[in-house]
């Protein structure tokens, strides 16, 4: 779980940020290296403030998270927007630098090499000019995941999120997956993420919490995604449907 402030001290300086209301859909705005370097600050937009510009930049890819506040208080979050610009993978240049090999890429050595170089680190991040915009979301019971692309709650291993413009969400999905943990079995497309592209690429919902987050972290496998739609719906979808 995420740590946050409602103000922002000497450890809690990263702030998350609402979707501020000139935002249009689809408009190209400020990049994410603009908006770090203060443009945002002091109209009020902030939700919370985080401990940790590492996990902000990963809730930024999750697109949900929770956070538990100074006064003991969780509150969740959820997408709310993004600043038109499409997610561009760190994980991709540390590998063309030289950094680590594709083997070793991971979420957690991502996150290890980031705090282990601060300055590049940061410099990395800004890399990926995307940038999410989010707003609280309504009291959830703990048992109930976050909230996806389609309003409702998402579930662990049984929900997944995908590429909207190749799978319509709420299709249901057999999903085979490869590697070291293979996995077939049936899904519902329910969430979408910007670092998704293509008709088959997935990322698998594991849950939350920290095991959940390194199981997740370390997944790269490859497989195959197959849709089961009604016959009519699945012509419309052909390319000269």
């Amino acid at each position: 779980m995420l740590k946050g402030s409602a103000v922002r001290t000497a450890r809690f300086a990263w702030p998350i940020y609402r979707r501020p209301p000139e935002l249009r859909d689809g408009q190209v705005w400020y990049d994410r290296a603009t908006i770090e370097r203060g443009i945002l600050r002091g109209r009020g937009l902030e939700i919370a403030w985080l401990d940790d510009p590492v996990e902000v930049f990963f809730l930024h890819i999750q697109g949900s998270g929770r956070i538990q506040m100074t006064d003991g208080r969780i509150i969740r979050v959820g997408y709310a927007g993004r600043n038109g610009y499409a997610y561009k993978s760190i994980g991709a240049a540390l590998v063309q630098r030289g950094y680590m090999s594709q083997d070793q890429l991971s979420a957690q050595s991502i996150r290890a090499w980031v705090r282990a170089n601060p300055g590049a680190g940061a410099d990395l991040l800004n890399e990926n000019p995307s940038y999410i915009f989010f707003r609280k979301l309504p009291n959830l019971a703990e048992d109930q995941g976050p909230i996806g692309a389609m309003g409702r709650s998402i579930t662990p291993l049984r929900s997944v999120a995908v590429d909207p413009a190749h799978v319509p969400l709420g299709t249901p999905v057999w999903v085979e997956k490869e590697g070291p943990d293979p996995m077939h079995r049936l899904m519902v497309a329910q969430d979408t993420g910007g670092a998704i592209k293509g008709a088959q690429r997935a990322d698998i919902f594991y849950g939350t919490g920290h095991d959940a987050g390194l199981a997740a972290g370390t997944v790269k496998d490859s497989g195959r995604l197959i849709l089961l739609l009604p016959i009519d719906r699945a012509f419309a979808l052909l390319p000269d449907g």
